[in-house]
């Protein structure tokens, strides 16, 4: 019995991944063969944009509590930066652990912007991308911070598609490690500021 239920296991995730995998490179393809290439500069510096704009964020948040001495404002900072060193931390390792091969790698008719040379699961830029913006998200709670930040954020992430650069699985999952470890830090940060 235990060899039949792991025989039945090991078909259906076969069945399941080769399942997953039509629709991801089925959207991959829509996207990246049907693009307006006249737009691959505009969203390679969206892309481009994550890491300056993910790091400057959190310290101008703590740069910021420091220079009005607001205790809450430096608590944000360093938040949002713990968020967003463990949801890249997080993406790290599972880059490594999962050892995805980029689009371009698997399918030669995906045109990639340019060649990345790490590997694809999850998007980084996504992850750090999602990270930024629910940490803005959560501490200033107003609709002009909330939409800015996820469309730049989806802007992100669907960049990473046009460029030929991950799945859309890639992106999902990054965004969901960003927000997920920014709401995660926040609520820790609450946590702890109740325990004082």
């Amino acid at each position: 019995m235990t060899k039949f239920a792991t025989i039945f296991f090991a078909l259906f995730l076969l069945n399941f991944s080769l399942f997953a995998q039509n629709p991801d490179i089925d959207i991959l393809k829509k996207i990246n063969q049907d693009r307006n290439q006249n737009l691959d500069k505009l969203f390679n510096g969206i892309s481009k944009s994550v890491y300056p704009l993910g790091v400057a964020l959190p310290i101008s948040l703590l740069g910021m509590g420091i220079i009005k001495k607001d205790k809450n404002l430096q608590r944000q900072g360093l938040t949002s930066l713990a968020s967003l060193a463990n949801s890249m931390g997080t993406t790290y390792s599972l880059k490594k652990i999962i050892n995805r091969d980029r689009p371009y790698i698997t399918y030669p008719n995906i045109q990639p912007y340019y060649i990345e040379n790490d590997r694809a699961f999850p998007s980084g830029h996504t992850t750090a991308a999602f990270s930024t913006a629910t940490s803005l998200s959560l501490t200033f709670k107003k609709w002009y911070v909330v939409v800015p930040a996820y469309t730049w954020a989806g802007a992100v992430a669907y960049s990473r598609l046009h460029l030929g650069v991950h799945y859309p699985s890639d992106v999902l999952a990054g965004a969901a490690i960003g927000a997920g470890s920014a709401w995660l830090c926040y609520k820790v940060n609450r946590w702890l500021q109740m325990e004082k």
